[in-house]
């Protein structure tokens, strides 16, 4: 059990599952916080892609009670086993700290319980001006009482910089310092009481609580017995973090040297061992790292056993870490054994504020694996949907929402519950790298909507649903799998005829990209229906219920900034390295892998504009046969498609796009000096071209290194086909639009069509496209 922390009680009905893909004739248990009676129900999902008066209903189930499950977000170090409780005339503390933003009082160091007007124990603090402040017997609770009993350094520290602090307590004399000088000192009582209780780093126990989080970053923190002197001071802050005290008195040193795990170890001669609450982030840039030696544009190839030396040691902390909500699991529903494969939902149906209410937690169902596999799979980009999951704990709302641009989500139900994800900071400013799989994901459910408002784009469930519903109306048989799934078992491809990777199909883990170069080396096919595609790395600890990717900053980025309005998210240059494995992340271009290798395109940008910006495909090949057999498009030469009737919404190109490595180059003006030219993958045929006329506001054109630049006359994504050198053939659409328009486009589906009959899953025979004549290709609708 977690030892007792700061609780958040949350209004309205917030749930997840505890699995995000489950095997027929399996349970799924739904994890549930609610103040408001309910009714909940397990769906599968149906052809009507705005509402659920197609869903099948397969059991429900009331709730007239409800119970609310509070979060406890907050990450620190507890050590349950403190100093002696009595009293004390002498000790000393010193650690080097970074941090990052001022929210109230934070502690960096702690064996303190906090009462009104019944204060003890030790604690140093930062309070909400930036000042160092320390406790003896004393504490913040005591300064909002009205009793001034803190030491505090007369300048407030600078934010986002590595400082070396220390605290000593000598028979009556207390003193500050920071980086090896005394910035405050003052007479005190002989000795004081110590608290009855744990040690925290990064925290204070309040009314029996933890609380008071520290927002930054801790290395080498280490207690003494005795206050530390001048000279001892200096010395441990010319070491610059990278070695342990070696001090006669010491009591107790936790370097913060783990890449994972929960488990902080003690190098004093007590043991003293701490867990670390609520994840953290591990594997940071210490006080005595020099990020220039980290290569921007290569791998680095320094074994990852050995990228974990004590520059990289320490530990970020904030008061808004959560990776798992740890509730109770409230409801479970047994899948049928014989379900078909596809998306479900746990289904919430409630009163909220005198008006009807929903609530879906989507996730995946496979196929019970005693049934015959069909010839076609189709991932889900699952990974995505974590990655963008703004606001988990979003005020109840209507739906469908619009989710606004990246970071910034939908309002909160709680001023204080964690609303961060990939693409946004941490409230204080700290990078996210951390997204967990126990937490709601309301952005994921199916009818929600994306920016730019009014373009009736998505790019989680619902865009992804345009396909399945597609698949399902001409009558194909095929599995659905999450992105978990191929990463949990690289070999899931095996034995299918065709797998499409479909949505915004943009985080891939290393195993999932061996799973599908391993496919295609075999002989597979892969159809992507995708655009910024296989982009970020990420990674999984070993139960698969935390993603990590390390987005960093690069040169174009601009400044780093906290909150909301954030145009480019990301961590310092030099934190690329993930702690669950230990090698380098960001974008799979930059380590070690172009996903170019594998399905022909990179990613070349991005656009949050206005709906009309949206472009459309180009026919630059009408003579390759995929526009012609075994349905003929209409298409000709320069002919458009992928777009509604006379060229209106949806259109398939917008939001991101992608094109090969040998445009992305000829968009390229400069190569860095740290980079290696990319190799240009030979035989790709380019079938068709996405066009974007007018650029809105909020593009940007990346060359391959990431630098802006210029489209090639509105050229944002191309549409290839491409037999690989090593085996395998790849139809790359090139865009996160591309399932979109299949609903209104029977051009693009008739594309789709040959696409899949040329890669061995043909045309189902009561499929509508077998049954109407060629020429309707150019008129219909589905």
């Amino acid at each position: 059990m977690p030892p007792p922390h700061r609780a958040l009680e949350l209004p309205g009905l917030h749930a997840y599952a505890d699995q995000i893909s489950v095997e027929a004739g399996d349970r799924i248990a739904l994890h549930v916080s609610a103040d408001v009676p309910y009714t909940v129900s397990l769906c599968r999902l149906g052809p009507d892609l705005n509402g659920p008066s197609t869903d099948e209903v397969l059991a429900t189930q009331a709730c007239p009670a409800p119970q609310a499950q509070p979060i406890h977000p907050g990450s620190c170090v507890h050590v349950p086993h403190g100093l002696p409780a009595q009293a004390v005339a002498s000790l000393g503390f010193e650690c080097w700290m970074q941090i990052w933003g001022l929210a109230g009082w934070q502690c960096v160091f702690s064996q303190m319980e906090q009462h009104a007007g019944a204060d003890a124990g030790f604690g140093l603090f930062v309070d909400p001006a930036g000042h160092l402040a320390l406790g003896c017997g004393a504490a913040p609770l005591a300064e909002e009482a009205g009793r001034r009993t803190l030491l505090r350094s007369p300048q407030a520290l600078p934010l986002r910089q590595w400082l070396h602090v220390a605290a000593t307590l000598e028979h009556g004399h207390i003193a500050l310092w920071v980086n090896g000088a005394r910035v405050a000192d003052a007479e005190a009582a002989p000795s004081f009481d110590l608290a009855d209780g744990p040690i925290r780093l990064g925290a204070c126990g309040v009314h029996g609580r933890t609380d008071l989080f520290f927002e930054g970053d801790l290395a080498m923190p280490a207690l003494y017995r005795v206050g530390l002197d001048a000279a001892a001071i200096a010395q441990r802050f010319q070491g610059r973090g990278l070695s342990a005290p070696d001090h006669p008195d010491l009591l107790a040193c936790w370097p913060l040297d783990e890449m994972h795990g929960d488990r902080v170890r003690d190098l004093g001669p007590h043991g003293r061992h701490g867990r670390l609450i609520n994840h953290g982030t591990r594997l940071i840039n210490g006080p005595a790292f020099d990020p220039a030696e980290v290569p921007r544009y290569r791998d680095d190839t320094t074994p990852a056993d050995a990228r974990l030396d004590p520059r990289r040691a320490g530990l970020r902390l904030a008061s808004d870490d959560l990776v798992d909500c740890g509730w109770r699991p409230t409801h479970a529903f047994a899948l049928p054994a014989d379900a078909r494969s596809g998306l479900y939902v746990g289904r919430f149906e409630f009163q909220w504020q005198g008006q009807p209410a929903r609530y879906d937690v989507t996730f995946v169902v496979r196929r019970a694996r005693h049934r015959a596999a069909p010839k076609l799979l189709v991932l889900c980009a699952t990974n995505t949907w974590l990655a963008y999951a703004a606001s988990p704990f979003a005020a109840t709302h209507p739906q469908p929402a619009v989710w606004p641009r990246r970071s910034t989500g939908l309002p909160n139900s709680h001023p204080l519950a964690p609303r961060q994800c990939t693409y946004g900071y941490h409230r204080a400013g700290q990078p996210t790298y951390h997204a967990g799989l126990r937490m709601p994901r309301p952005n994921a459910a199916p009818y929600e909507l994306y920016d730019p408002e009014g373009s009736g784009f998505a790019q989680w469930t619902r865009l992804e649903r345009q396909l399945h519903v597609w698949l399902d109306a001409h009558g194909y048989d095929y599995d659905l799998a999450s992105d978990l799934d191929l990463h949990r078992n690289p070999d899931l491809l095996k034995g299918y005829h065709a797998v499409i990777v479909n949505g915004h199909s943009e985080y891939w883990s290393q195993p999932a990209c061996d799973g599908l170069d391993h496919y295609l080396r075999q002989g597979g096919c892969a159809v992507v229906l995708s655009g910024n595609s296989m982009y970020w790395r990420v990674s999984f600890d070993e139960g698969c219920t935390v993603m990590e990717q390390r987005k960093t900053r690069t040169p174009h980025d601009g400044l780093p900034a906290g909150g909301d309005d954030v145009v480019a998210p990301a961590g310092p240059h030099g934190e690329q390295y993930h702690s669950q494995d230990g090698r380098r992340g960001g974008l799979w271009r930059f380590a070690g892998q172009s996903c170019a290798r594998l399905i022909g395109l990179e990613t070349a940008g991005w656009g949050f504009a206005e709906p009309r910006d949206f472009g459309v495909y180009r026919v630059r090949d009408a003579a390759h046969p995929l526009f012609t057999a075994p349905f003929a498009t209409g298409l000709r030469a320069g002919d458009t498609f992928g777009h509604g009737p006379g060229g209106s919404l949806p259109r398939a190109i917008g939001h991101e796009w992608d094109l090969t490595t040998a445009t992305l180059m000829r968009m390229t003006r400069r190569v860095p000096e740290d980079a290696d030219r990319p190799l240009i993958q030979p035989g790709i045929e380019v079938i068709a071209e996405g066009i974007r006329p007018t650029p809105g506001r909020l593009d940007a054109y990346l060359d391959y290194f990431e630098a802006p630049t210029v489209s090639l006359d509105g050229l944002s994504c191309e549409m290839i086909v491409w037999q690989r050198p090593e085996g395998g053939r790849v139809f790359n659409a090139g865009a996160v639009g591309a399932s979109w328009v299949l609903g209104v486009d029977g051009r693009m589906g008739r594309l789709l069509a040959n696409v899949l009959s040329a890669f061995s899953v043909p045309y189902p025979p009561r499929g509508p496209y077998a049954q109407a004549p060629a020429e309707a290709a150019t008129t219909e609708s589905a």
